[in-house]
């Protein structure tokens, strides 16, 4: 009998056995028969061995009438229930097919699901134990909870990997579901430990609940099964009362108070396998903490419990501020709560990351930060450094979009207080010097898994390297790039100088991706020196790890400017910092010079990016690119033709655009632009000259430079709508199927229709006078650049012989004819005989209205004419006019030239050019000073002629 009695210290049996439910109650003789079968396994009448089925049997009979033994024939099920789970995996072994337990065949006919006569016992068993537990909670459902939950705990280590059908630990834990629970002594086991649960859940479920901690600690992870089905069936009960349990067994191992001095000492550093002192709180003691099962429990519940493991968490701390100051003198379980907490998220990072959502808005209200201080003032100074590490790895891991909302939250508590302060916003000075110390240890923190995540030198030397540890925190912060960017231009007191040590830590971390995107934005965002000096300081400390940061970050520049993701305002204050930096390189100022030298470099290398942006749309973008692009250094190598013609194209258009808008003051980057490509090469002064000579002539910009323009279309339109019928080109076409050319025979001179009146007037645009000469000189001036033959300027107001290049004189006075009279390009240079003008008339006439209507052609053929012997390329346009000219002295009615004043002026500028071209002899040169003296006759020819 004493085999059956309970150990010494043991609690005291539970009650008698329910006399309501199963046999009748047995006599003293039957009871020592059955006593003695069951401790020697043999039938004491019959003197047989017993069967299983019959063992245990008789095991619970004694199980219903002697308390006492409950022990002993608990023990002795361990191993009825071992032989149903061996049976049942043979079972599924003897299956030739293998597979996910849902797709295996069931096992033979001939073995019982449940082993071979054992299966109605497991169920006699479960019958037993369930009338004791509804009989009397209290008594029996802590003892059988304890025994079932111990009992599965060492069935799921046993076999876990001693059957080739039993998935592994570390596999999917739905596998391990559906095998276990597809035992019916596992599934029996799970039921009674529901039921004790269920019967304690209103009045005291620690004891189940404890007992599940402590098998989760022994046969982890073989048993995470279990906790999963029970945490899925009770989540209220267990994340509560596991979270309790937790929390007593903290302050006992722990201590408390002294749970995070112990836990935490070495918490900087990021994993830690023993979290725990090395000897127990209690001396004596061996029992292992519950904190890891804590973990593994809620580990579990966390990815379809959240909501309630977050509510919980949150529950456990406010009750912990509410308790009053910590420190040694206060509830030990409030004092453990804050170290217990932390050394959970810290252990976990799925319960981290449920509550790294709502922690800011946790912490928010002062009076929480307040309560938080006063708390925490009662601990030791040792233990408040211990918790601060702690903290310190936690934001580390920190990840999510609760990431960068946490780093926003302590960058504004630690701010210095200031004078604008909101009203009820204030933080008291301990805490606000509590974060401002966080961060500097965050930030040292970050320093060292960023400079060390490779590991230590001698790890990879016998195989491949390990792969960097990554940084959670780092990685939530990539997508708020450019937040931060614009936080640290902000130049806020401590703050602006964090975030920009952050910035760095993360371009480092994220190489080579976040570093040119950071200095991307300070780039385009930098509005004043100080600010801009933020992207040298960035450049300098990131230089030395990141190779080709520069062309990086200026190609995903680029590529935004032309993706229309960088709106114009950012675009145009990002090429205006370029222009600074570089220019800065080049006036050997105080300015960083190596970075704007790179700049220079990084610009040179995509001016085919760079030179459409002169066309933009909005006229700060445009100019800043012409401000850039004039003192951007050129590639070494020569331009290619397309990128040369490109770059000339956008400048001449930037030039005059700029002349319409701003007047003469405004080109002064286009024209240095212009310049400094007519000097790359022949091709390319010869593009500037033509296309500037093109553009001045051109119908938009001839009222720039005093001339007339047409009349517009809708003046037309409006005066010719009534007779829409009269057309010169349906007349000629009546004629012939080809429409005629210039000088052909189906020409037509009038100054309007027969019957509808004249031709609609020439008209000017209303630009002053000065505003004319100022931009005929500003043209001139830029023309007379290109055109020096060394790079030169004017000399004394006036341009000589030797300062301009005559081949690029001859290219100004071959776009001339091209632009008055493309038909006539190419013609013969000498003088024809006086009878050829009889075939040129309207050739002439054209010429002659061209060069009244465009005054800039008379200074255009002045500059040509500096520098001998150009002006002969324009002969046709000198022919062309002089015929014009004389035709209208000779029809001319009044004996004065004074009459005529525009044909007056012409001629003797005519005279003046031909004089200055080498085209007149000596004494004829200076004729046009006198021409205002002599009336009209003198241009007629002799009587007769």
């Amino acid at each position: 009998m004493s085999a059956l009695c309970d150990p010494p210290g043991a609690p005291g049996p539970p009650g008698p056995a329910p006399a309501t439910h199963g046999p009748a109650p047995l006599s003293a003789q039957e009871l020592s028969q059955e006593i003695k079968a069951f401790l020697t396994g043999v039938d004491p009448i019959l003197g047989h061995q017993l069967s299983a089925r019959e063992h245990a049997r008789c095991g619970l009979l004694l199980l219903r009438s002697l308390p006492p033994a409950r022990a002993a024939v608990l023990d002795h099920l361990r191993g009825v229930f071992d032989e149903s789970v061996r049976a049942h995996l043979a079972a599924l072994d003897e299956s030739p097919v293998a597979g996910p337990p849902h797709l295996r065949p069931p096992p033979p006919s001939h073995v019982p699901a449940g082993g071979p006569g054992l299966e109605d016992v497991v169920q006699e068993v479960q019958q037993v134990l369930s009338e004791f537990i509804r009989a009397n909670p209290k008594a029996w459902a802590p003892v059988i909870s304890a025994w079932s939950i111990d009992l599965m705990g060492q069935l799921s280590s046993t076999y876990s990997g001693q059957h080739q059908r039993v998935p592994h630990a570390t596999g999917s834990l739905n596998e391990l579901l559906q095998l276990w629970m597809g035992c019916r002594a596992t599934r029996t086991l799970m039921d009674i430990y529901v039921q004790c649960l269920s019967a304690l859940i209103g009045s005291c479920p620690d004891a189940c609940v404890d007992a599940l901690l402590d098998t989760s600690v022994q046969h982890s992870p073989h048993f995470d099964w279990v906790v999963a089905h029970i945490g899925s069936s009770f989540p209220g009960t267990i994340i509560s009362r596991v979270l309790s349990c937790g929390l007593k067994d903290f302050c006992v191992h722990g201590g408390a108070g002294g749970g995070a001095g112990g836990s935490g000492g070495s918490s900087s550093q990021t994993s830690s396998t023993d979290p725990f002192p090395g000897s127990p709180a209690i001396p004596g003691e061996k029992r292992v903490p519950k904190i890891a099962s804590v973990v593994g429990i809620l580990g579990h519940l966390a990815s379809r419990h959240g909501d309630s493991i977050r509510r919980e968490l949150l529950r456990m701390f406010h009750d912990s501020l509410a308790g009053g100051t910590g420190g040694r003198s206060g509830d030990p379980s409030l004092q453990a709560t804050v170290p217990f907490l932390l050394q959970l998220a810290v252990m976990s990072p799925a319960l981290l990351g449920t509550v790294s959502g709502e922690l800011v808005d946790c912490l928010k209200p002062p009076a929480v930060l307040s309560q938080l201080q006063q708390h925490l003032q009662g601990f030791p100074r040792e233990e408040l450094d211990n918790m601060l590490n702690l903290a310190v790895h936690l934001v580390s891991q920190a990840s999510g979009a609760g990431a960068y909302r946490l780093l926003q939250f302590l960058v504004d508590t630690a701010m210095p207080a200031s004078v604008i302060t909101t009203q009820g916003l204030a933080v008291p000075d301990t805490v606000r010097e509590a974060c401002d110390r966080l961060i500097q240890l965050l930030l040292l923190h970050l320093q060292k898994l960023v400079h060390h995540r490779g590991g230590s030198p001698g790890e990879g030397v016998l195989g491949p390297p390990p792969p960097p540890r990554p940084v959670p925190f780092l990685d939530a912060l990539r997508n708020h790039v450019g937040e931060l960017c614009g936080e640290t231009l902000r130049l806020e007191r401590k703050r602006f100088l964090w975030q920009h040590q952050l910035l760095g830590l993360l371009s480092v971390y994220t190489r080579p991706s976040c570093g040119p995107e950071a200095l991307g934005h300070l780039l385009s965002r930098a509005r004043s020196p100080e600010e801009l000096s933020l992207a040298t300081q960035l450049y300098a400390g990131l230089v030395v790890s990141l190779s080709g940061l520069l062309p990086l970050a200026f190609r995903s520049c680029l590529a935004r400017v032309h993706a229309g993701t960088l709106q114009p305002p950012f675009t145009a204050r990002f090429l205006r910092n370029l222009t600074l930096l570089v220019g800065w390189e080049q006036q050997g100022g105080e300015g960083p010079a190596a970075l704007g030298a790179r700049f220079g470099e990084s610009a040179s290398a995509h001016l085919s990016d760079l030179a459409p942006l002169l066309l933009h749309p909005e006229e700060e973008v445009a100019e800043a690119a012409a401000s850039l692009l004039a003192i951007c250094p050129f590639p070494p190598e020569a331009l290619s033709p397309s990128q040369l013609l490109g770059l000339v194209r956008a400048g001449v258009h930037r030039f005059f655009a700029s002349l319409r808008l701003h007047g003469p003051p405004g080109v002064a980057s286009a024209s240095q632009l212009l310049t400094r490509l007519s000097q790359t090469s022949p091709a390319g002064l010869k593009a500037v000259l033509q296309l500037l000579v093109e553009g001045a002539l051109h119908r938009g910009n001839t009222e720039l430079f005093g001339g007339e323009v047409d009349g517009d279309n809708e003046t037309l339109s409006v005066v010719s709508a009534p007779f829409a019928s009269a057309s010169l080109l349906d007349t000629n076409r009546r004629h012939t199927a080809a429409v005629p050319g210039p000088g052909g025979i189906w020409s037509v001179f009038h100054a309007g229709v027969i019957g509808r009146g004249l031709k609609p007037p020439k008209f000017v645009q209303s630009r002053n006078q000065q505003e004319v000469i100022y931009n005929t000189q500003s043209l001139l001036s830029l023309l007379v650049h290109c055109c020096s033959a060394l790079g030169g300027t004017e000399c004394g107001g006036s341009w000589g012989a030797p300062t301009l290049s005559p081949e690029a004189a001859k290219a100004v006075a071959v776009t001339l004819v091209e632009s008055v009279c493309p038909d006539a390009a190419g013609a013969e240079l000498a003088w024809p005989p006086e009878e050829h003008a009889r075939a040129t008339v309207e050739r002439d006439l054209r010429i002659g209205r061209r060069f009244r209507e465009q005054p800039l052609l008379f200074e255009l053929l002045k500059l040509v004419a500096a520098a001998p012997p150009a002006l002969c390329y324009c002969s046709v346009l000198l022919r062309g006019l002089l015929a014009a000219l004389l035709g209208h002295w000779e029809a001319s009615r009044h004996p004065d030239t004074a009459h005529s004043p525009w044909h007056l002026e012409a001629s003797c500028t005519l005279v003046a050019v031909m004089a200055e071209g080498s085209l007149l002899p000596p004494a004829l040169g200076n004729m046009h000073e006198v021409l205002d003296r002599f009336g009209t006759g003198l241009f007629r020819g002799p009587p007769g002629n």
